[in-house]
């Protein structure tokens, strides 16, 4: 077991708590976050990108001049890949960067990811948010107390804090995601990662 120690809202220690070695005590695959983050990034891509082929391109249907006897190279069509305003040779055309993954190599990610945050003293864990209606003051005075002012950050809540989330999404450095939307690229772009209890016991659960 891992036992790192728990702040308050106040940046103040509030005890220690256990982590499961298993999650957050392991050694970072590098390669499978790698792939876990390559994969992740382009399933968020849309894939409209398009260019227009000699086909597409408008014009061009008369031979701009006799094949022989003028001394210049044969020429079909005005909008042929060679000319100003011809078609685009092997453009991109829209298609789904989308590929799947195995669970495992998900999960492996994700545990390699936190296991290295731990390490690096980028996690910080916090009793529980406190927040018992929205207010963006009280988060940004979080944020200073913890010490954790000028970074970017990541803060994952319980998917049913709503407060705590309206809280900290004005934030502009900080990225606040229920613990239902965590993936590996979330966890591993920012400067540190901060979450409750609850939820790193969900994690743990989920992960292990």
């Amino acid at each position: 077991m891992s036992n790192i120690e728990i702040k308050n809202a106040e940046g103040k220690a509030a005890g220690t708590v256990e982590l499961s070695s298993s999650v957050f005590g392991i050694e970072p695959n590098i390669p499978v976050i790698h792939q876990v983050v390559t994969v992740q990034l382009g399933n968020l891509r849309q894939g409209t990108h398009d260019t227009k082929g000699r086909s597409e391109v408008s014009g061009g249907g008369a031979k701009p001049w006799r094949q022989k006897g003028t001394g210049r190279a044969r020429q079909g069509s005005i909008r042929a890949t060679q000319w100003v305003g011809g078609g685009v040779p092997f453009g991109p055309t829209p298609r789904s960067h989308a590929r799947r993954l195995n669970n495992k190599e998900v999960k492996l990610a994700m545990r390699g990811v936190l296991s290295g945050k731990l390490r690096d003293n980028e996690l910080v864990v916090v009793d529980n948010y406190g927040f018992d209606k929205p207010c963006t003051k009280q988060a940004v005075a979080m944020i200073k107390a913890l010490g954790l002012e000028g970074k970017r950050l990541t803060v994952i809540v319980p998917d049913d804090d709503v407060y705590t989330y309206l809280s900290f999404r004005n934030v502009e450095t900080v990225r606040i995601i229920g613990v239902g939307e965590v993936t590996t690229h979330a966890l591993i772009d920012n400067g540190a990662l901060v979450m409750s209890t609850e939820v790193a016991k969900k994690l743990e659960e989920v992960l292990a």
